[in-house]
């Protein structure tokens, strides 16, 4: 049996850190991306990207890292923010209710627009 592998690459720019996950996001690796990202706050970052593009799988132990890091972040006056989850961790974010806390922002903190899809609650909402 092979244990799961993750990899985790970081970039910072001035105060922003960008942090690449690749592989997959369990109880074995969690810790791992905890301390990554909470190593970009006690360096000062205020801004983390975190892109997901190359990770398999996030269970809800990874979920849990990014809760609690985001919360973290927002108590320092930073922020955490997901980008290009697999159609399996955007069904955990959306399932769970943390897509909206853990989505990228435009700037000016708009959310990017979906296209409106037939079930599309917030579609739904803002059309009525």
């Amino acid at each position: 049996m092979t244990l799961p592998q993750l990899n985790i690459y970081r970039h910072d720019r001035d105060r922003r850190a960008l942090v690449t996950l690749a592989g997959v996001i369990d109880p074995s690796t969690a810790p791992q991306v905890r301390a990554a990202l909470e190593g970009c706050l006690q360096d000062g970052i205020i801004l983390i990207d975190v892109d997901l593009t190359t990770v398999d799988r996030c269970d809800s132990s990874g979920l849990r890292v990014f809760l609690d890091v985001s919360r973290h972040a927002a108590e320092t006056h930073a922020s955490l923010r997901l980008h290009h989850p697999c159609p399996q961790t955007e069904r955990l974010l959306t399932d769970t209710g943390s897509a909206r806390l853990l989505r990228a922002t435009r700037p000016g903190g708009a959310r990017p627009q979906r296209a409106g899809r037939r079930g599309d609650r917030h579609t739904e909402r803002a059309a009525r």
